[in-house]
């Protein structure tokens, strides 16, 4: 299974997203690939946000490696499942797809509900964290059974 999480810049909640479900996988078991990307390209090539690598090591995850990139159009080939954290992310995700197959990829990571971006708020990045690995329990439930 190939999981891309995607937010706007790629340094907050897509890095979380990367990190907590990876981790998950790996306890699990599960022989998953994990990987994030950004709407925008402002961060490309950067590690996450310091408050995000701070907020996954509290809970014993290292993200501090990751490199932020931009979402391509071949994402849609390469990978089974792209969960976006918001709404906007969501129409600009749908807005690259191609066909209904791409479409059918794209789904915000909490269901009907959104992460917030915690970049202007340093308080909401545990919350951020706590809804994140929620929304990856949920969805390894839902495609491992596990």
């Amino acid at each position: 299974m190939k999981i891309l999480m995607v937010c706007l810049g790629n340094i907050c909640r897509s890095p979380l997203a990367h990190g907590i479900m990876e981790q998950m996988a790996i306890e699990r078991g599960l022989n998953w690939e994990i990987e994030s990307a950004g709407t925008g390209d402002w961060h490309v090539g950067e590690p996450p946000d310091r408050r995000s690598i701070r907020a996954a090591k509290n809970h014993g995850i290292d993200i501090s490696t990751q490199v932020c990139r931009l979402f391509r159009i071949s994402d849609f080939d390469y990978y089974d499942h792209i969960f976006v954290m918001d709404k906007s992310n969501l129409g600009d995700i749908l807005a690259k797809a191609r066909n209904k197959e791409d479409e059918k990829k794209v789904r915000l990571l909490l269901g009907d509900k959104i992460v917030p971006d915690p970049y202007y708020d340093d308080t909401q990045f545990e919350p951020v964290f706590k809804m994140i690995e929620q929304g990856c329990s949920d969805i390894i439930k839902r495609l491992a059974g596990a």
